[in-house]
């Protein structure tokens, strides 16, 4: 049976509704190949950097996307070098040559030499509570520990922004922190060290569109000055765990329910 079609008609409606809406899809179930997500193939292996592969990949159709991530060798990731770039020679995904999918898999395998990515991110979030200095310290050393300049590689693992606020809204790295930090019958919850209340909410266009229809988000700019209007809003319903709501807001918009 296709569920009706919502148009609350307040904010006090509005956050009855969507706390319905965590609720109920807060189940194993909203993970499955009848509903395909990239968190499927994390939830398995619990490990922080093979979560961050499944992220990283997360964009274009769903179903695509674990078809290729289910295609991937995640032991490859304590293999040397030489073996990674053998066996992915003739992996390719969208915009990522082999070349692409090698080197964030070495550029990973050597990370783990240097720190866990956990401690990473909360190097730079520590001094300020800032998921955002977390992130852009984390992508610094990714950079640096195999450089690589292409199209494929540079969309892959992101790059460094001018003005934080001007930039586009890094959906996939958010959505891992969401992964990593929260935890409940989705979210894995395997680091410690972040405060959920400072997760941005991972804005795609899905949750974008809904967000606007439904009176949640004014800003008509697919950019991280939405991501933050949005998470500010969030943050009404529920000030300690925003984004709780990313994933009842991108299943509203996927099964176009708003």
């Amino acid at each position: 049976m296709t569920e009706q079609k919502i148009n609350p008609a307040n904010l006090k409606e509005l956050k009855l509704l969507l706390d319905r809406e965590v609720e109920k899809r807060n189940h194993s179930d909203e993970l499955s190949y009848a509903k395909p997500d990239p968190l499927l193939i994390a939830s398995r292996y619990q490990d922080e950097s093979i979560a961050l592969i499944c992220a990283l990949f997360a964009y274009g159709n769903a179903h695509s996307i674990v078809a290729f991530l289910e295609s991937l060798d995640f032991s490859l990731l304590q293999e040397k070098e030489e073996k990674i770039a053998s066996v992915l020679a003739k992996h390719y995904y969208r915009f990522q040559k082999s070349e692409d999918i090698t080197a964030l898999f070495i550029a990973l395998r050597r990370l783990k030499k240097v720190d866990t990515i956990e401690n990473l991110f909360y190097e730079g979030y520590k001094k300020e509570a800032n998921i955002l200095e977390g992130l852009w310290h984390f992508i610094t050393a990714l950079k640096a520990v195999y450089p690589r300049k292409s199209y494929g590689y540079d969309f892959l693992a992101g790059s460094m922004p001018r003005v934080s606020a001007q930039t586009g809204t890094y959906k996939r790295y958010l959505m891992y922190l969401r992964w990593m930090v929260r935890k409940d019958a989705l979210d894995m919850g395997l680091w410690q060290k972040i405060d959920k209340k400072d997760l941005l909410i991972p804005l795609d266009t899905h949750t974008f569109h809904v967000s606007r229809k439904l009176g949640l988000l004014e800003r008509k700019s697919y950019d991280m000055k939405a991501v933050l209007e949005l998470t500010d809003m969030l943050r009404r319903f529920d000030s300690k765990d925003p984004v709780k709501y990313d994933f009842a807001l991108y299943r509203l918009g996927q099964e176009k329910r708003v």
